[in-house]
């Protein structure tokens, strides 16, 4: 059920045709996906969100930077196949208007409502086939909708993305659920991803905003696909109150095993973004350890995920580690050469500063597999982190190459 898994929170998904329009068509096509959602709460919610870096940003990020300043948000209304970015004046209309059709079938107030959009840039929303898709979509909620939900707001990808868990705070029985897209234009920093959270949790207000940042650094923060970061990257976290808890209190262990529930859920949203990484055939994990901080390790395990020397080799086969080791010396971290330990699916390729007599051949077996876990080891400290990549294929280009067309 996903990002319906949590209690009172229920999803409507519509076929748009907004990809179509987009290129220029006049009517939507037969057998056209689904191409909106809309998430909506029985409660109001605690929110929190982080958003992209890029300083050409989205309508639907600024408004949502708005409306989330009310901190009452009861839906969620998504688009994919059109990023409204670029746009003026009119992108910002047309996300309000966005808001604002929603609210008026929810019996909200428009500020209650939060838009995303993802896609195309450059070209205005079709106002008129989304109208009408707001409108199915909100008739037509369901709980059983959120696998649904994730389809809708697919771009590249190849699969939906959909993550849940259960866990007991505080003597009650806690449900986490998510869902993202992603599959290009992905970077640390919030690439081009939506991803979304919901709890049933109840919480102090406010203390979503406390956990979403630290959320996205140990996640999603830490995926990296072809190293540009979009326009419209927003990472949504929020709480409900259906399971009836007393609500948590920032600093609590409450707080801390919510947090890290949360956060389970994020991190398998991330990997499932990295592994659908656009003409991905593998999964790259990189784990730093005994790093002089956890931020250290963030960023030696980011410069190896991201690394195109890396990505290609992995793609190829090609058992150069030392492009591995040419990453971690460049990322920022601080490294001791002498201290590093360097591991290639389990096989030791480095260590005490220099090679070691390892077959290459079983090397190359290790980037030849599916999945790929690189583990470097330090020896600083006691800061640890991951980052998720994926490889760099000829269809990679392909598919950029042929995006608006």
């Amino acid at each position: 059920m996903a990002v319906t898994y949590a209690r009172g929170f229920r999803a409507g998904t519509a076929a748009c045709g907004i990809k179509a329009f987009t290129a220029g068509a006049s009517a939507i096509p037969s057998g056209q996906k689904d191409d909106l959602c809309v998430i909506h709460s029985a409660y109001p919610c605690d929110t929190g969100g982080v958003f992209t870096t890029n300083k050409v940003k989205s309508a639907s990020v600024v408004i949502d930077q708005l409306h989330l300043q009310r901190n009452r948000v009861q839906a969620l209304t998504i688009n994919s196949g059109n990023a409204n970015a670029c746009t003026g004046a009119q992108g910002f209309r047309d996300a309000l208007l966005m808001a604002k059709l929603s609210a008026d079938r929810l019996d909200l107030d428009p500020d209650q409502v939060l838009v995303s959009s993802t896609g195309v840039i450059g070209r205005f929303l079709p106002m008129g086939a989304i109208k009408s898709g707001i409108a199915e979509a909100c008739g037509k909620l369901s709980d059983a909708k959120g696998v649904d939900a994730a389809r809708a707001i697919m771009t590249t990808d190849t699969v939906p993305k959909t993550a849940q868990l259960d866990v007991e705070i505080g003597g009650a029985r806690v449900r986490v659920g998510g869902m993202c897209k992603g599959s290009g234009m992905i970077h640390p920093n919030m690439a081009t991803m939506l991803a979304y959270i919901t709890t049933d949790a109840a919480v102090e207000p406010g203390l979503m905003s406390t956990f979403v940042k630290s959320i996205a650094d140990r996640s999603f923060n830490q995926v990296t696909v072809d190293g540009d970061s979009s326009t419209n990257d927003s990472f949504l976290v929020l709480a409900n109150g259906a399971a009836g808890n007393e609500p948590i209190k920032a600093g609590s262990a409450e707080a801390e095993e919510l947090r890290a529930a949360m956060e389970q859920v994020a991190r398998d949203l991330s990997r499932a973004i990295a592994r659908d990484g656009e003409g991905a055939t593998k999964l790259i994990t990189v784990k730093v350890e005994d790093a002089l901080s956890d931020n250290d390790a963030r960023t030696a395990a980011r410069a190896v995920a991201s690394s195109s020397l890396v990505k290609t080799a992995v793609h190829g086969g090609d058992p150069n580690w030392g492009r591995i080791v040419c990453a971690l010396g460049y990322s920022g971290a601080e490294l001791a050469l002498d201290r590093l330990h360097l591991t290639v699916g389990g096989l030791v390729v480095f260590e005490r500063g220099a090679g070691v007599d390892v077959d290459l051949g079983a090397v190359r077996r290790a980037f030849e597999q599916s999945e790929i876990e690189i583990v470097a080891t330090l020896g600083l400290g006691k800061g640890r982190a991951e980052s998720w990549g994926c490889d760099l294929s000829e269809e990679y280009v392909r598919i950029n190459a042929d995006y608006t067309t």
